[in-house]
This record gives structure tokens, sequence and C-alpha cells, in this order.
């Protein structure tokens, strides 16, 4: 008989607490992981802060052995992407645990009973609610420190996938660019061409209320265009998209972004970063008290060498053009003038040669890769 007990967290509880402080503390000592903020996974995880629950159902687990947590995992079901991919899938997400087959067994039996319950046929993940969620196991890259936007995970964690059964079902990789001393040579050959024959310019951003107000829905319109294609990509919905725009782009420095607009001020592509916050979620081990929020609006303020490079898009007509370029030649000397010195592209697929040629024209190393895992239930 298991001496593993898996119970089902309520979202409204303090389990949920304990259940996100068990992966914080997991790592504690790690010098690659980075915790995410404990409010907003606290927010994810919970239907009154997530309005992806408007088309998920979801339910989180933790083991206990011994009446001490061993592992969590969260089972999601997101029926848009199902109808738009006619599969029977669900996902899994926030998987922690410590090296023990028998805690990963039962971890995976719970959320695969749950899932057959609800008629699915497949499991896969690491997946978040959306596409704007952290996705993908590492699987290369254990020694190079996280970003706020990815998951880390042990050497481990994909032994037991294996183990399992699970196999491979899409990879992301991702990149460290070093900002180069000046914009590359054919980057401004290229924005300059570009501005000229489709009449594009970059916006000019003279307040974060600007921002929000009038290029807010433009923006995830944007994504959900440019993004369609994509793998395990559904458009987000009216209410996340107000969501995004009240919770992230008011923290957003003007300096990182870069919109490209047309004559009619229409929005044509975007790019949006922000200074690193990884050494900061360190610091205050994802929280904001007692004194978490001082570092992380530090890094927020700039205090970094390193950029994240969170969002690009390009409206689909206008992709493969040499729109990109217009961005990084607004940002580059930005970045130069902020005194970053790389930057992290964050993950994409790796079958996505358009998104990186963007990168043929900098110094870069491929540094991580990722996996989403499938199984049939």
């Amino acid at each position: 008989m298991s001496s593993v007990y898996v119970h089902p967290i309520a979202t409204d509880s303090d389990q949920l607490s304990q259940y996100v402080d068990f992966g914080i503390n997991l790592y504690k000592g790690n010098p690659c992981y980075v915790p995410p903020l404990r409010s907003d996974d606290m927010a994810t995880l919970s239907p009154e802060g997530n309005p992806a629950f408007d088309f998920c159902e979801a339910q989180s687990f933790m083991a206990f052995r011994n009446g001490e947590p061993v592992g969590t995992i969260t089972a999601i079901i997101n029926r848009a992407v199902n109808a738009k991919t006619g599969r029977k899938q669900m996902r899994f997400g926030w998987l922690e645990f410590i090296d023990d087959a028998e805690v990963a067994d039962a971890l995976f039996d719970a959320v695969s009973a749950w899932g057959r319950e609800r008629g699915m046929t497949e499991i896969v993940g690491p997946m978040g609610f959306s596409d704007l969620d952290p996705e993908g196991m590492l699987i290369e890259g254990f020694d190079e420190m996280g970003t706020m936007a990815t998951i880390y995970n042990p050497p481990y964690y994909p032994e037991h996938m294996e183990r399992l059964g699970f196999r491979k079902e899409v990879d992301w990789i991702e990149y460290r660019i070093t900002i180069p001393d000046g914009i590359p040579e054919k980057h401004v050959r290229i924005a300059d061409l570009i501005s000229r024959k489709y009449n594009l310019h970059t916006a000019k951003l003279t307040s974060k209320k600007k921002l929000k107000a009038q290029y807010g829905q433009a923006v995830f319109e944007l994504v959900n265009e440019a993004y369609a294609d994509l793998y395990g990509f559904v458009p987000l919905t009216q209410r996340q998209i107000e969501h995004y725009i009240d919770v992230y782009l008011g923290i957003l420095r003007l300096d990182d972004i870069s919109l490209v607009v047309d004559a009619d001020d229409r929005l044509i592509a975007l790019g949006i970063s922000m200074p690193s916050l990884s050494q900061a979620l360190r610091k205050s081990n994802g929280r904001l008290l007692p004194f978490g929020w001082y570092h992380l609006l530090r890094a927020i303020q700039g205090h970094s060498d390193v950029v994240d490079l969170l969002l690009v898009a390009v409206k689909p007509e206008y992709q493969s053009k040499g729109v990109n370029a217009l961005i990084f030649a607004e940002l580059i000397p930005r970045y130069i003038a902020n005194g970053y010195k790389f930057a992290e592209s964050n993950v994409e697929l790796e079958g996505n040669g358009n998104v990186q040629k963007q990168w043929e024209y900098f110094e870069r190393r491929q540094h991580r890769r990722r996996r989403a895992f499938v199984k049939e239930l």
C-alpha cells in the first residue's frame, strides 16, 4: 500500500498557500531557480483571480507522506483549445515533487483519474491555463538561471516523465542574446526601407495611461492575430484582455516597449520587454512583503543588466517583411542607454523559424530547451 496520500486543494483556503509555498521551498539554495511572484500564482490558480476559468476547469492536488508535503500538480481542461483541436486533452501544470517514483506516480494517478472522469483521453504538460502562462519542462540548461516567465525544474523531472511513459509533444528553445554596441547595419537599412515602403513608424509613448487607453486593447488583439496558429494557443477573451491590461501594462517601462503603427495609427507590430526580475524574485523569495517590493521595484525601474523579451508580435500580413527591424532599431539604443548587456528571448517553438531568424544578426547562444510531454490516459 502506498505511503503517499494525494489531497485535492481548495482554492479558497490556506491549502492553496501551502501548495504555492511547497515549490518555492523545494528549491531553497538552488542558484538557478527563480521563484514565481507568490501572489500571481495564488491568483492564477483561483477562479476569482483568473478569467481563464471562464473556459477552463481545473483542480490542484498536493501529495503528502507522513503528514509532510512531498509534491504538487494542477489538472486543467482548456475547453477552448480542445474545441479548436478536436482532441480530448487535459493539461497538467505547477508540477513539483521530490525525487521519488512513488510520489510522481501518485500525483499523475490523481490527475489522470480526474481527467478520465471528465472524458479526457490524453494528458499533456506542463502547460498553463493559457499560452501566456509558463509552459514546458526544462530538459536542457539546468545550470542556467531561469526567468520570471519560465519554469525551472531539476534533471530528475524529465527522467520520471519518460519512466511514466510520456513522450515528446513539442519543444521550445531559448536564447541569451548579447546587446550590441549599436544597431546592426542590416537593421538600419531594413528599418528605413520598410518604413518608407509601407508608411510605418513607431508610436511615441508619453505615459503609461496613454499606453493602456490608446493601445492596450490593440496590443492583445494583435497577440491574438499573430499567435493564432501557434501550438496550444486560443484567442484571449475580452475578460482576459482587460485583466492583462490592468495587471501588466501598468508596470512596464515605456523605454522597453516599441509599437509599430501605420499611417492610420493602426498597430502593426510590437515588442514588449522589461528588466529581468530574476534576481529580485530570488532576493524576495517570491513575496512582496515585508521587503520584497523593494527588490522588485528596483528591478522594474531598470536596475538590471538583463532585459526579458516578453512579447514580439507582427500582424500576419506583415510577417516576413522585415517589420521587426523597426522594433529593434528603436529598442537597441534604449537598451544600451539603460545598461542592458544581455536579453533573454524566453520560449520559442523549435520549429518557428521566422521568430528565430530575427536573432541572426545578433551574438547569441541557445542555452535552454524545454518540452511538453504527452501520454494517452
